[in-house]
């Protein structure tokens, strides 16, 4: 049995659990920053929801230094998250998206010896969304607030067999806001409907009484890894979307780059396909544009995406590592590109 499996069981109440308290609504609609994250009720351990917390999964998530994600969602009872196209679920005031980071002993064996690393929130309060990291003890037991982030040392064993070590970034409050900003208010940027429909999972929520609104019609996000899901170019699109969208468009912090990068950027210059550097610096590397068709090596997009050194890695935030997969996906479409 998968882990995502027992925490889908165990949302549905089919696998046996201690008694445990309900989601607080009262602390997570106030203004308070509790210490603890199990004094919200809304988890149990970083891995296993209390009642009324409902797992979800993106069919093209964030990549985040190799690290096991595993998301949730709780909508206060009586209230709905309404589907409304491809985009964000409309989540009403009360709502919780939670976001727990784990790393596996060895990722060839992802459902063993897995580490919890930490849980960060997002509460949709009445005067807005705010952002609360949590981090776990070394027993998994307990997790405190850390709302000036911390640094911590991780290590795994890669798919490759390697060890790998890495100086692990838990983001403080600030920090979040460099990707959950849109047109200058906090917002959530996972939870889309195209990129959570998947044929299943939104029915069941909408069974579930969680989520309200039109299911048809959705254009559905491939899942970037999957080639069964899309063409290289559909897949490269999304991994870009979900890495680099929700700061590279036209209302993000990145707007003035003129790069953008969300899925219904047409295939031109602003997608950066022959875009030429909009400033002088180090971001070109030295290449004449951001996408080169049929030559990734002289496409400062994939430089940037493949170099670790402050001032040029993009994504600027949460990695420390290079995603080696992904830059291969995009090296590919780019490389077909007539």
């Amino acid at each position: 049995m998968t882990r995502a499996l027992v925490v889908a069981l165990g949302w549905l109440g089919l696998v046996s659990a201690s008694p445990a308290a309900h989601p607080d609504d009262a602390l997570i609609q106030s203004d308070a920053l509790p210490e603890r994250l199990q004094d919200l009720g809304l988890m149990r351990d970083g891995l296993t929801p209390m009642p009324g917390v409902a797992p979800y999964h993106l069919n093209t998530p964030l990549f985040s230094d190799y690290a096991e994600k595993f998301r949730f969602l709780y909508v206060p009872h009586g209230k709905h998250a309404a589907v409304t196209g491809d985009g964000l679920l409309a989540l009403p005031v009360g709502s919780v998206l939670i976001k727990t980071f784990a790393y596996p002993a060895d990722l060839r064996a992802p459902e063993r010896d897995v580490r919890v690393v930490e849980t960060r929130l997002l509460i949709h309060r009445a005067a807005g969304w705010i952002a609360l990291p949590y981090v776990w003890n070394a027993d998994g037991t307990e997790a405190t607030l850390r709302r000036a982030g911390t640094r911590l040392p991780i290590s795994w064993v890669h798919k490759d067999g390697t060890t790998r070590t890495i100086s692990y970034a838990v983001p403080n409050v600030n920090q979040c806001k460099g990707c959950h900003v849109r047109s200058g208010e906090m917002s959530p940027i996972g939870p889309k409907a195209a990129n959570m429909d998947d044929g299943v999972q939104l029915q069941q929520l909408q069974k579930a009484g969680i989520v309200t609104g039109r299911l048809e019609g959705l254009h559905r996000l491939p899942a970037w890894d999957r080639p069964e899901t899309g063409t290289v170019a559909q897949r490269a699109r999304a991994y870009l979307e979900v890495n680099c969208g929700h700061c590279h468009n036209r209302a993000g912090p990145a707007d003035t780059s003129g790069l953008w990068l969300d899925r219904d950027q047409v295939a031109d210059a602003n997608l950066g396909i022959g875009k030429r550097p909009t400033a002088a610096g180090r971001g070109s590397m030295g290449m004449d544009f951001a996408i080169k068709p049929g030559d990734p090596g002289q496409s400062y997009l994939v430089a940037r995406m493949e170099s670790l050194e402050a001032g040029i890695a993009m994504p600027e935030l949460g990695r420390a590592t290079v995603h080696e997969e992904g830059v291969a996906l995009i090296r590919q479409w780019i490389g077909e590109m007539k």
